[in-house]
């Protein structure tokens, strides 16, 4: 029996997808469920699954290209042999079928790019690295003993193998060493004529789809909204005192850590029924009100910057807001958030300080009307009853669309936060 496999729902207001890696080829054996090939839409990045066990017959839309949901992407034969007669075996075979090339590839270079290749199999046999994630080990020569897996069971997912990536988690083999050779030669090279000799040490890589949506989505905010942004600053020392002292018997309680989030969009959803026009949007000539508060939390993956949404958060105690922003921070990083998590956010919080930022105008995330951005918390000198005293102190900035806000509900909005924030007994007492 022939299996067609095809685009499947999107979500809303998602027609199109863009192919972007096979895990299979045509002939080879396909288990139920397993994933078959990656899909990149304008929001999440998703798998498509094996919906029968047998053998991938055909691939009729090759990586690059672009489908419209229900499109035929190919074939399987259920119940069929294929290439490889196992699930277990591929993990091991496949290494050892590419060890051959980078030899072939590079004939006279030393030994220790093949080396690298079969290290991997012995390293990774008792634990089980998705597709996804074992064509990014593939093609980066990493180390998987060097990997540590978030995925379901200890699974190794493609988010594990990206992070490893972005902390220098390549291991020292021949490809790595190539581009450093050539770099250091270049410079004792002549400059050849012609077109830009910088060409040869410049990379072409064709934008994701999800980058080009957010390159549109941050344009288009900007010229739409009539944009301002208005800053304020808190002093969080009764917070980390609060946090320091309850932090234990938090986390042994709910099994959550308590860190700054929760007290922030408790902050801000305080804050936002206080105001409600912070929490609209226009619809053509309308201004409409959201009487429930989802809230995006912008995550930066390798990928890009994501928004997924906590939802009714005013209705969550501390414990759910930490659950709830922990468990969407996993799905971003491993590439599952599903549509539903990316849409409907009524007001969006981004922290900028964990990666270090001062201050900075975060930009609308349309179609909300503010964006609270969060900073580092650094200690300065502050004058407290009279009395100089070191304090660590946090920038905040609230960007939102003056065609809805004036800047006495932004001025506002963020002094009820700052307050909230400074005495957070009020947050749980709800005064």
């Amino acid at each position: 029996m022939t299996v067609e496999i095809r685009v499947p729902v999107l979500g809303e207001s998602v027609t199109e997808a863009t192919v972007g890696t096979w895990f299979k080829k045509a002939g080879d054996a396909v288990e139920k469920d397993e994933p078959l090939l990656e899909l990149e839409t304008d929001k999440v990045t998703l798998e498509v699954n094996a919906t029968e066990a047998g053998r991938l017959e055909d691939i009729v839309v090759n990586e690059g290209e672009d489908v419209e949901v229900g499109a035929l992407l190919g074939h399987i034969t259920a119940g069929a042999a294929g290439a490889t007669s196992a699930p277990a075996a591929p993990k091991e075979e496949a290494p050892k079928a590419a060890a051959p090339a980078p030899a072939a590839k590079a004939e006279p270079a030393p030994a220790a790019a093949p080396a690298a290749a079969p290290a991997a199999p012995a390293t990774s046999g008792p634990v089980e690295v998705l597709p996804a994630a074992q064509k990014l080990i593939d093609e980066n020569n990493l180390d998987v003993s060097k990997l540590r897996g978030t995925g379901k069971d200890g699974r190794i997912t493609k988010g594990d193998v990206l992070e490893a990536l972005d902390n220098g988690g390549v291991s020292p083999a021949a490809p790595a060493a190539a581009p450093s050779a050539a770099s250091a030669a270049a410079p004792a090279a002549p400059v050849p004529t012609g077109p830009r000799p910088e060409a040869a040490r410049e990379e072409r890589v064709k934008m994701t789809r999800l980058r080009k949506s957010i390159a549109a989505r941050l344009k288009d905010a900007q010229n739409t909204a009539a944009m301002l942004t208005t800053y304020n600053e808190v002093d969080l020392t009764n917070m980390l005192a609060l946090r320091a002292e309850y932090k234990d018997a938090f986390e042994k309680k709910h099994g959550a850590r308590l860190g700054f989030m929760s007290f922030f969009t408790k902050a801000c959803i305080a804050a936002l029924q206080e105001l409600p026009a912070v929490n609209a949007e226009i619809e053509g000539d309308h201004i409409v009100y959201k009487n429930y508060y989802h809230i995006g939390v912008a995550v930066g993956t390798p990928n890009g910057l994501v928004v997924p949404v906590l939802r009714d958060a005013d209705a969550l105690s501390f414990a759910g807001v930490e659950k709830g922003i922990a468990d969407l921070g996993r799905k971003a990083r491993d590439g599952k958030l599903s549509m539903e998590d990316m849409q409907g956010g009524t007001f969006t919080i981004s922290n900028g300080g964990v990666y270090g930022s001062l201050m900075s105008s975060p930009i609308l995330n349309a179609p909300q009307s503010a964006v609270l951005g969060m900073h580092k918390i650094q200690e300065r000198p502050m004058v407290v009853d009279g009395e100089i005293k070191i304090r660590p102190m946090m920038y905040l900035a609230l960007s939102y669309d003056h065609r809805i806000i004036d800047g006495k509900e932004a001025v506002t909005f963020l002094v009820r936060v700052k307050e909230a924030l400074e005495d957070p007994q009020r947050l749980l007492l709800e005064v």
